[in-house]
């Protein structure tokens, strides 16, 4: 099994920064694409920016410019650093591990963390 730790989520005044970061611990194999997602309350889950093994990344249009998604492969850790934060951006924030082995590929979920942005 393999273990996620967020932190980083919290308060924010509209415009300001917040890091996320996001730790994988565990019986890991081996990362390949690692990813962030986030649900604001009464809306579905949405993709938010993602990295792949290589260092490729792709974000949602709303994020991008704002959001940098970067990964420390040494530490198995993700971050997803937030500009320009907007209350629309309000949300509990999920990191995704793709673990992948000699017998298939495995999403590890984290455990949320929130992000409120003030107007």
């Amino acid at each position: 099994q393999v273990q996620l730790v967020e932190s980083g989520g919290g308060l924010v005044q509209a415009g300001g920064s917040l890091r996320l970061s996001c730790a994988a611990s565990g019986s890991i194999f081996s990362i390949n694409a690692m990813h962030w997602y986030r649900q604001a309350p009464g809306k579905q889950r949405e993709l938010v920016a993602a990295i792949t093994s290589g260092g490729s990344t792709d974000y949602a249009d709303s994020v991008k410019g704002r959001f940098t998604i970067s990964r420390d492969n040494a530490k198995n850790t993700v971050y997803l650093q937030m500009n320009s934060l907007k209350p629309e951006d309000t949300a509990v924030y999920f990191c995704v591990v793709e673990d992948g082995s000699p017998w298939g590929v495995k999403d590890y979920w984290g455990q949320g963390t929130q992000v409120t942005v003030s107007s």
